[in-house]
């Protein structure tokens, strides 16, 4: 291999990492140790991961000969391999790669481990899918890599990026404690409420701003891709599964929150036990649904869960036009706590979270006598900028990461 077959690859990578605009970083950005030589970065569809490995390489690299980014749905591949464009970037000064959606190469652990092995100085930064099998691979890669996962944006994210500064995250303990004071903060010089619904429609997903009113029809492709393009590269899957795939998250996004009764759905979508609970698990694992139980759940060995939302309040503008607004709230509060805590359906009230803390939501008129009697309980009000005593603002729950 010479210069001349990879000319264009190392071309674009300099074109997208001079184009990235570096104003805003997602929470991650900032908690990773880039100095790991591996490093897995996962999320689902549009969360905004390669924005920030291109947002890392700008910032870290004057030097561009040492650096390469490369995605690996280009065709390049197609006639060429992984290995060795990494051989020819090794020898000729490169101490840094970034592999930009993996999951589009087959057989990507082996890969990433014998760039490990083979290059004692080399750094591996790579994305991929949220569905990607890593569990599957932790004897091989454990010990030598260290991941994360991009969860979609935060209200206090979204509050940021609209250029209203709100401060670093906020962990739950202080939220109880101090919410009254935290609230007054925040309010005095904004309208919080439009905000909050603002971002409910769209501003779970960075790239709201460059789409403006086509924000949901996007969003729309995203999860196409998502299925269509995303979910055969991880998974060993029929066209005729991903169809019924697709229409299993339709069905459920007209439902939610779904109380399952998993034998007539599956019956709806004509197919079997076992191969319904896997379509269940991959749209857990793509990012598109959240499954919520009594248990943590286990999407690996999946039983059947005791409630579904979508995974976050945009999907539910995305692939519905009927919007209940108790399960709006209840998706937000559970999107927001599930990124950061471990969230289980209690006998009373709504979620417990990190089994001590119990929580009812519901709008300004909520009180508290589904859970009066329970300890450690708080209310999660809608419609209101701030609140008093174990009553807390709903909204106050999207600054907690």
């Amino acid at each position: 291999m010479d210069y001349s077959e990879i000319e264009q690859l190392y071309a674009i990578s300099n074109r997208k990492i001079n184009e990235v605009d570096t104003t805003f970083h997602r929470y991650l950005y900032s908690l990773i140790n880039w100095n790991n030589r591996i490093i897995g970065i996962k999320g689902g569809g549009g969360v905004g991961k390669t924005t920030l490995v291109l947002q890392h390489i700008k910032e870290s690299f004057p030097d561009r000969s040492k650096v390469l980014y490369v995605r690996l749905d280009n065709m390049w591949f197609k006639t060429h391999s992984l290995a060795e464009l990494v051989e020819y970037h090794y020898t000729h000064g490169g101490t840094h790669v970034f592999l930009d959606e993996i999951h589009h190469l087959r057989n990507w652990a082996d890969y990433i481990k014998s760039f490990y092995d083979d290059y004692n100085d080399l750094h591996v930064v790579y994305t991929g899918s949220s569905m990607l099998g890593i569990a599957r691979h932790e004897a091989d890669l454990g010990r030598r890599q260290r991941v994360y996962t991009l969860h979609c944006m935060s209200f206090r994210e979204y509050l940021n990026f609209e250029g209203y500064a709100v401060g670093d995250a906020i962990n739950l303990e202080t939220l109880l404690a101090d919410h009254i004071v935290i609230a007054s903060r925040i309010c005095s010089n904004k309208k919080i409420l439009p905000l909050f619904a603002n971002y409910l429609n769209h501003g779970c997903y960075p790239f709201y701003k460059e789409d403006g009113d086509s924000f949901h029809e996007r969003l729309h492709g995203v999860v196409l891709h998502v299925l269509e393009n995303d979910l055969p590269q991880v998974e060993d899957i029929s066209y005729t599964t991903i169809e019924k795939t697709k229409r299993m998250l339709m069905i459920l996004a007209e439902r939610v929150p779904f109380m399952p009764k998993m034998a007539e759905l599956f019956r709806e979508l004509e197919t079997n036990r076992e191969n319904g609970m896997r379509m269940l698990s991959l749209l857990a694992k793509a990012g598109l649904l959240a499954l919520y139980s009594r248990e943590v759940v286990n999407l690996n060995s999946l039983n059947k869960p005791d409630k579904i939302y979508l995974d976050n309040p945009n999907l539910m503008y995305c692939l519905t036009a009927h919007i209940d607004k108790g399960t709006l709230r209840e998706t937000f509060f559970y999107n927001q706590l599930h990124n950061i805590a471990e969230v289980l359906l209690p006998k009373q009230g709504d979620f417990m979270i990190d089994r001590k803390y119990l929580f009812e939501v519901g709008g300004k008129g909520k009180n508290f006598d589904q859970i009066k009697d329970e300890p450690q309980s708080f209310l999660a009000v809608d419609d209101i900028e701030t609140g008093h005593f174990n009553r807390i603002p709903l909204w106050m729950f999207g600054l907690l990461y």
